[in-house]
């Protein structure tokens, strides 16, 4: 089951938790774990935003 901040995270992208998961897993947005829990920190987010935007 997916924690509800990869779900927020998700939405401040706009995207699906699949493709979310797709660009940790590519490297293209930064997350770090501490137990079993994925984080994203906002700055990461906020990196993938204007990594994607040039890329688009």
């Amino acid at each position: 089951m997916s924690s509800p901040r990869s779900i927020l995270a998700a939405a401040r992208l706009r995207v699906s938790r699949w493709t979310l998961y797709t660009l940790i897993r590519s490297n293209q947005l930064r997350s770090f774990k501490v137990g079993r829990r994925r984080l994203i920190e906002v700055e990461a987010l906020t990196e993938c935003i204007k990594i994607l935007a040039e890329v688009a």
